[in-house]
């Protein structure tokens, strides 16, 4: 197919909303199939991560503890951030795919230095709230610490995330880490629900395949590391995209689609229990995170006996309360949220999930354009060089505006959602004051975020 066929193809899927349209993209660029299928390209792209992390985990442990001469810092907020947040959208959870924090365990699984045990079940019920409960630890610790301004705290929260997921290798199978605990993995897995890519199986094939290699391996490769199997695959918020069933599959079953952004989000409406509760403490955390450095934080801080730590803690639970109510009260104008077939769900959960990931993408870029412009004068004041005529800077007005803009663009984004529902899945079920109610909720929640930016 001629180059320019192809781009028109590709624009119209991802553009034009139809929940059955997708690009093959490995039919389309063979050359992406072949990347996957040679094993050793992730290997190459897993290695450069680990070189990546481990170079920014020493230098925070060993290097100079004044941030304006230590580049770790830059690397881990801005640089590692930015990207993962990025990826969320183009890449689905791509990043899990080639994430360094399980290195370690593969190495001691290949030593044979593991128990090699299923999950317990009461890990696999709960994971998503420890997944939680972790995050909001992480959360906690990188802004009551000052954690950007402190490169021996970045240094050992990272290395506390890596033995989390040692010790699960050493005790269950796999990356059982990456599939129940990992509290990055939920929160890329929620918002991966709004990724243009999705890896998914040709069903028509996996039903004559008798041994499922993709799931349980063969003799010579290890199947799913997250115990799926291409089969398996329903959404984004599990899969890797490490492309690993592409290279047991004899049946020649996955495929890397293309789609438009919005489909997962109008076909899950909210059911899964991971973005039920990572998506609402995503927004509530941001909420926090925006207001602590306010007027109005200062004064919540003395009310408190001057604890930042305290009041911290109390706007992230009140952050996590207002969104968790936002959510209830939006679900309950669809005026149904059950189905016979479908079970449970809650769609105003899909309506803020661009909210969130334009929200978490403000922040992180807030950290990013502020200190871009020092990271080269940075670099030269680690390692004894005067590079403090290559030092430029982002005026306060264009990170503000640039914020506001994506913001913007997740309004539309909710917005767009609500009116794919209202004419689709949930047409003629929502009054039309509903309707308009929920339009305003959403444009309340964005209001939220503005004033508190």
């Amino acid at each position: 197919m001629p180059l320019f066929e192809r781009i028109k193809e590709i624009v119209k899927v991802v553009f034009v909303y139809d929940e059955e349209a997708r690009v093959d993209l490995f039919a389309l660029f063979p050359g992406i199939k072949r990347f996957y299928r040679h094993r050793h390209n992730l290997f190459y792209l897993r290695s450069f991560g680990d070189i990546a992390f481990t170079l920014i985990i020493l230098l925070g442990l060993f290097g100079p503890q004044d941030p304006k001469c230590n580049v770790s810092l830059f690397l881990a907020w801005g640089v590692w951030w930015v990207s993962i947040v990025m990826s969320w959208f183009f890449l689905g959870k791509f990043w899990c795919g080639i994430c360094p924090f399980p290195g370690v365990g593969r190495i001691l699984q290949a030593l044979g230095i593991s128990l090699n045990r299923e999950p317990p079940f009461f890990l696999t019920k709960h994971c998503t709230s420890f997944a939680l409960i972790f995050f909001a630890l992480i959360v906690w610790t990188e802004s009551v610490t000052e954690m950007k301004e402190w490169p021996l705290g970045t240094a050992l929260l990272l290395m506390s995330i890596l033995l989390g997921a040692s010790i699960m290798a050493t005790l269950f199978r796999g990356q059982s880490w990456c599939r129940y605990l990992c509290p990055m993995g939920k929160i890329i897995g929620s918002a991966a629900t709004l990724s243009m890519i999705e890896l998914r199986p040709d069903l028509t094939k996996c039903r004559t395949c008798r041994t499922f290699p993709c799931k349980k391996g063969t003799e010579s490769a290890a199947g799913c590391p997250v115990f799926l199997g291409a089969f398996n695959i329903k959404n984004n918020i599990d899969c890797l995209l490490c492309g690993r069933c592409l290279s047991l599959c004899d049946k020649d079953s996955p495929r890397l689609n293309l789609r438009n952004p919005f489909v997962e989000l109008i076909i899950n409406k909210g059911r899964h229990l991971t973005c039920s509760l990572i998506i609402p403490f995503l927004i509530g955390s941001q909420w926090a995170r925006f207001i602590q450095h306010t007027g109005p934080y200062t004064v919540m801080e003395q009310w408190l006996f001057g604890s930042d730590a305290l009041a911290f803690t109390l706007l992230l639970a009140l952050g996590f309360g207002c969104a968790v109510q936002v959510i209830r009260f939006g679900s309950s104008l669809f005026t149904t949220s059950e189905d016979p077939l479908f079970g449970k769900f809650s769609p105003m959960v899909p309506v803020l999930v661009p909210l969130a990931f334009t929200g978490e993408l403000a922040y992180r870029l807030d950290y990013f354009l502020a200190n871009i412009g020092d990271v080269v004068p940075t670099l030269g004041r680690q390692f004894g060089f005067n590079f403090e005529y290559l030092s430029f800077s982002i005026s306060a007005a264009t990170i503000h505006w640039t914020a506001l803009a994506l913001m913007g663009i997740g309004t539309v984004s909710g917005n767009y959602v609500l009116y794919l529902f209202n004419t689709r899945d949930f047409a003629g079920l929502i009054p039309k004051k509903n309707y308009y109610g929920l339009h305003i909720l959403v444009l309340l929640v964005s209001a939220i975020y503005v004033i508190m930016m």
